[in-house]
């Protein structure tokens, strides 16, 4: 059942995480994390998307913070993520992913071209090595043409997957039959957790395997749901969440996703600051299954302005009206 709007507000914080590179061309995350009886959860939907499409993160916020889940392992294996930067940041940013033998890396950013796609996908494939698993996600940027022509450059480099290559599913679709002699298999992310039907990928062969991330399907219960209905691959990821909300994703993990990939959860590297003394943050290569609890100095150190903080508890309360709605 959905919370009264005041046992939500009861406990609230609306935190901006810096961070340190931009991302998604940001460089402060913002997030909305509140204390629910069965501990802390985060809503953060990007500060883009409508009422609507914040409406699932909210279900996924009351899911973790009113619902017991029990963790299904003790950790989970974490990808680094490599943004857009420049191969001489390689180094450096992938040290800060002890132990991972898998890399996401970011293609297709804007006012980026192709070579500077290869140069770092390059860079990373020689500092990880040849067993290590390498991903390029292209966030649906590319057009089938540009996207055939790039994963031909790429695939030397022996890809896991790329990652949302084409915005819709018939592009997907239409990639992964012309594309079929490069051995890359296509993941779908955006085609999941952003359609009104996110078993349309799947019913439509466009894709080998899912990405899946708790907050956008709406929280753990719901996504479990997708992946075992779409019978692919799964692999679950970060929204870009604060450690409480990769809490929620690595329970996800721990019971959905498929051996032999990493989840992409390692993500509050990214970050300078948190809301936790102790963030989720890679050891090993793997990210533990826990609830994170919330440090109040942090919260207070990383509070959101005045302005901003009004403007997330305004949503807050639109978004519950439309659940209960």
């Amino acid at each position: 059942m959905l919370p009264d709007l005041d046992d939500l507000l009861s406990d609230a914080h609306v935190v901006a995480l810096p961070m340190r590179v931009r991302f998604r061309g940001i460089t402060v995350r913002e997030a909305l994390v509140l204390r629910g009886s069965a501990g802390w959860t985060e809503f953060s939907p990007f500060v883009e998307y409508d009422d609507a499409e914040a409406a699932a993160w909210l279900r996924a916020a009351v899911d973790f913070g009113w619902t017991t889940h029990e963790p299904a392992a003790d950790s989970v294996p974490v990808n680094a993520t490599v943004p857009a930067i420049a191969p001489d940041g390689v180094a450096d940013l992938l040290a800060r992913y002890p132990g991972c033998t898998t890399a996401k890396v970011k293609v297709a950013e804007p006012g980026t071209t192709i070579d500077d796609d290869v140069a770092r996908v390059a860079e990373v494939r020689r500092v990880m090595g040849p067993s290590a698993a390498v991903r390029v996600d292209a966030n649906g940027l590319w057009s089938v043409d540009s996207a055939a022509e790039a994963l031909e450059r790429l695939a030397p480099f022996d890809l896991q997957y790329a990652e949302q290559p084409c915005r819709t599913v018939p592009e997907l679709a239409e990639l992964r039959q012309r594309i079929a002699g490069l051995g890359v298999p296509i993941a779908a992310d955006e085609s999941v957790r952003k359609a009104s039907d996110p078993l349309a990928v799947a019913r439509a062969g466009a894709a080998d395997v899912l990405v899946v991330k708790a907050q956008p399907l709406g929280g753990i219960t719901a996504a479990r749901a997708v992946v075992a209905d779409a019978g692919l691959p799964c692999v679950v990821s970060s929204a870009l969440d604060t450690s409480v909300g990769l809490g929620m994703g690595a329970f996800l993990a721990a019971e959905a996703m498929s051996p032999g990939y990493a989840a992409g959860l390692g993500t509050a590297a990214m970050f300078t600051s948190d809301v936790s003394a102790a963030p989720l943050l890679p050891v090993d290569g793997r990210v533990p299954v826990r609830r994170v609890e919330v440090d109040r100095d942090l919260l207070e150190r990383n509070a959101a302005s005045p302005e901003r903080a009004a403007w997330w508890l305004a949503r807050l309360e639109r978004v519950h009206a439309l659940l209960a709605g």
